[in-house]
C-alpha cells in the first residue's frame, strides 16, 4: 500500500505538472488552436458501493493532422476519456467536471441531438472488436452505406458508390463482391477494415482508433495500421490512438499520454518519453512491453557472444542452465520416471519429449466437390520439442499452428504422418493409455475468460483434474489445490472466489495452476498471453518462466507474435499455410532468418526503428 500511496503522490505531481502539455507551447510559439482540447476531465460511475471516478482530472491537447496516443493497462481510464469526448459513456458513466472542446466548440454541454451531428460527421469512430461491433444479419456494404447516409456525407451523389469507394479505400479487394458479404465470411482483418471504412466514410476531422488491432496478427496489425496512416493522411484527419502497447504507441504517434488510475501520469514528444520515461508506471510500461523486450535483445545480440556456446543449448531458462552445469562436468541431469506404458525410463534434459513427422491433417469443405472438397491445414510438419525447453510455434492466424498442438494433445486425428511421446506412438496407445498420457500433457488456453467453469469455484477448477483422474483423497487433494495456488503466487483465499471476481491476469494463473495439477511434462500453451495487458502479459511470462526452471516443463508456445516469445523460447518452428517454412534456435533464427515469411514477422514488431536510433540503450 505505501508503494500505492507513493506512485499517487508522484502521479498527482506531474499530472500537475504536464496538465498543459501543448498548450504553452501552442502560446509560444504561436501554433494554431487545436483540434481537441481537454481540461480537468473527470468522469465517474455509479455503482452499488456509491460512486467510482474513472477518468480525473485528465487533460489531452490534439492539433490539426497530428497523431496521439493514449496508453494503459485495462482500467486506466484511457477508452472512457474516448468514449467521454464522443459523448458514448457506457451504463451510469457521467461527465462530473471539466471541460471538453472540440474545433473551438464545448462539448460536454451538448443536447444529444447536437451530439449525433458532430459523432460520425466530424468525430469518426475504429472500434476494438470488430465481430461484435458490426451487426452479424447485415451485409458490409449496406453497413457502410447507412454510415454515409446517417452522417449526410453522401453529397448528392450515389450512395452505393460512394460505399463502394470508402471499402476500396480501406484496402478491401474486389470491394464490389466484399460488399455482398456478411461480416462473418470476413476474415479479422478484413472485419477491422470495414470498421476503418465506416470511421472514415464521412472525412471526419477527428478519427478515435480504440485497439483497433489487439486482436490481430503482428503483420496484419502493421498493414492495416500503414492504411490507417495513409488515409488519414490523405484526408488529413487527425487520429487519437488508444493501446496498452508503448511500443506499438510510440511507433505510430507523435504524442504519447500515458494513463494510470484514471490520471495522466505522464505526456509528452513519443521518443522522449521511450528514451527517457520519468514516472514509474511509464517505466514499468517501456519495460514490460514484449515489443520493445524483443527490439532490445535484437539490438545487443552479438552473434561473438554465442559462438562458444553449446550447439544444443540456449542459456535463457534456468532448467537450460542446470542442464549447462551438468554438461560441463561431462554428464546430463536424469531423473527416474515412466512412460505413458507405465515402463521404467531414464529422463534427462535435453532428450525429444515430442517428436512430429511429416503430420497431415485434411478437413472435408461442406458444399465442395473434387479437388475443392478438401482442405490442407497442415501439410507435411515435422519437429522436435527438447525436456526442459521451450519451442515457440509461430504464425499467422490460420498457418495451422493450433491444428497441430491439437492432434499432439490426440485431439483431433491426422491425416497420416506419426506424433511420438518419448519415442512411443500416440497412434498406437489404447485408450486407457491415452487417458494416462492426459497427466503429461495439459494445456492453457488462450482466453482466461472462456477456459473457466463460471459456475466452479477457484478451487473446484483447480481440484477438477485430480478428482477426474482419482488422485488424493479430499484432504490431499486441498493441500495440493492449497499449494498449487502458491505455487502461482495467488493468495489462498482465492480458492472460495469465482472467475468472475478475478482479474485477466488472475484467472490465467488459475489456468496454469490447474494444468499443473497433474504435474505434466508438457505444456501446451495456445495463445496463452495473446489477451492480456503488456504488465500482466510480463507477470505471465515470468512466471511460466520461473516454473520451468523449478519444475523442469517443457513448453510448446503457440503464439502469432514473434515478440511474446523473444525472452523466452530456446527453439522456433515459423508455419505459413499449413507448412513449417522454418525451424532453428530462437537466437539463429531472428538474427539471420532464412525466408521472407520469417524476416516480415520479425519486423513487424513494432519499436525496432525507435530503440534502434538509442545507443547504450541498459534495461533496467
Amino acid at each position: 500500500m505505501n508503494q500505492n500511496n507513493q506512485e499517487d503522490q508522484i502521479m498527482t505531481a506531474e499530472s500537475d505538472q504536464t496538465s498543459d502539455f501543448g498548450i504553452e507551447n501552442a502560446e509560444n510559439s504561436a501554433m494554431p488552436s487545436p483540434l481537441l482540447e481537454v481540461k480537468d476531465l473527470e468522469v465517474n460511475f455509479q455503482s452499488t458501493t456509491g460512486v467510482v471516478p474513472a477518468v480525473r482530472k485528465a487533460n489531452l491537447t490534439l492539433y490539426r493532422g497530428q497523431t496521439v496516443a493514449i496508453v494503459g493497462e485495462s482500467g486506466s481510464g484511457k477508452s472512457t476519456l474516448a468514449m467521454a469526448i464522443i459523448g458514448l459513456l457506457p451504463g451510469t458513466g457521467k461527465i462530473a467536471g471539466g471541460s471538453i472542446k472540440f474545433d473551438g466548440r464545448e462539448l460536454t454541454n451538448l443536447t444529444e441531438k447536437e451530439m449525433q451531428q458532430v459523432r460520425g460527421a466530424q468525430i469518426g469512430m475504429v472500434p476494438q472488436d470488430p465481430m461484435s461491433n458490426l451487426n452479424p444479419v447485415w451485409k458490409i456494404g449496406f453497413q457502410v452505406a447507412e454510415a454515409l447516409k446517417y452522417n449526410e456525407a453522401t453529397k448528392g451523389g450515389n450512395i452505393h458508390e460512394q460505399a463502394m469507394k470508402a471499402l476500396a479505400n480501406a484496402g478491401l479487394p474486389d470491394a464490389e463482391a466484399r460488399s455482398r458479404q456478411y461480416p462473418h465470411e470476413f476474415s479479422g482483418g478484413m472485419r477491422q477494415r470495414a470498421l476503418i471504412a465506416i470511421g472514415l466514410a464521412a472525412s471526419p476531422k477527428l478519427l478515435i482508433a480504440d485497439e483497433p488491432t489487439s486482436a490481430l496478427d503482428v503483420t496484419v496489425q502493421r498493414r492495416i495500421l500503414d492504411h490507417l496512416e495513409k488515409e488519414t493522411k490523405e484526408l488529413g484527419t487527425s487520429t487519437l490512438f488508444i493501446t496498452h502497447d508503448l511500443g506499438l504507441a510510440a511507433e505510430r504517434a507523435s504524442h504519447l499520454v500515458v494513463m494510470h488510475r484514471g490520471r495522466v501520469v505522464e505526456s509528452g514528444p513519443a521518443r522522449e518519453i521511450l528514451n527517457d520515461p520519468r514516472h514509474p508506471y511509464t517505466r514499468r510500461l517501456v519495460n514490460a512491453a514484449p515489443s520493445l523486450a524483443s527490439q532490445r535483445i535484437e539490438i545487443n545480440y552479438s552473434p561473438q557472444e554465442t559462438e562458444d556456446a553449446p550447439d544444443t543449448i540456449d542459456s535463457r531458462t534456468s532448467a537450460d542452465v542446470n542442464l549447462a552445469v551438468a554438461a560441463s562436468k561431462d554428464s546430463r541431469q536424469k531423473v527416474m520416471g515412466t512412460n505413458v506404458l507405465g515402463e521404467p525410463l531414464e529422463k534427462h534434459l535435453g532428450d525429444e519429449v515430442i517428436r512430429v513427422e511429416h503430420l497431415v491433417k485434411e478437413f472435408d469443405i461442406r458444399g465442395q466437390k473434387g479437388k475443392k472438397k478438401t482442405f490442407r491445414a497442415v501439410d507435411d510438419v515435422s519437429f522436435a520439442v527438447r525436456r526442459g525447453s521451450t519451442l515457440a510455434l509461430v504464425g499467422e492466424s490460420g498457418s495451422g499452428k493450433s491444428t497441430v498442438a491439437n492432434m499432439i494433445l490426440n485431439l483431433l486425428d491426422p491425416t497420416s504422418g506419426k506424433v511420438y511421446y518419448e519415442g512411443i506412438d500416440l497412434s498406437t496407445l489404447r485408450r486407457r493409455q491415452l487417458f494416462a498420457l492426459c497427466r503429461k500433457m495439459q494445456v492453457v488456453f488462450q482466453n482466461p475468460y472462456g477456459s473457466l467453469d463460471p459456475m466452479f469455484s477457484v478451487y473446484r477448477c483447480i481440484e477438477e483434474p485430480l478428482r477426474t483422474h482419482h488422485v488424493g483423497d479430499r484432504a490431499k487433494r486441498e493441500k495440493r489445490v492449497a499449494d498449487l495456488l502458491d505455487m502461482v503466487a495467488l493468495p489462498r483465499s482465492a480458492m472460495r472466489r469465482f472467475p468472475n471476481e478475478l482479474s485477466g491476469g488472475q484467472r490465467q494463473r488459475v489456468a496454469i495452476a490447474r494444468a499443473l495439477a497433474l504435474r505434466p511434462e508438457l505444456v501446451v500453451l495456445d495463445e496463452a498471453v495473446s489477451a492480456l495487458d503488456v504488465l500482466v502479459q510480463d507477470q505471465i511470462l515470468h512466471l511460466l518462466n520461473e516454473l520451468q526452471g523449478r519444475l523442469g516443463l517443457t513448453y510448446l508456445f503457440i503464439t502469432h507474435d514473434l515478440a511474446v516469445v523473444r525472452e523466452n523460447a530456446d527453439d522456433i518452428a515459423v508455419m505459413e499455410q499449413g507448412k513449417l517454412v522454418e525451424y532453428g534456435k530462437a537466437d539463429d533464427i531472428f538474427a539471420n532468418p532464412q525466408k521472407e515469411y520469417t524476416r516480415e514477422l520479425i519486423e513487424a514488431v513494432p519499436g525496432g526503428d525507435l530503440l534502434k536510433a538509442r545507443t547504450g540503450y541498459q534495461v533496467e
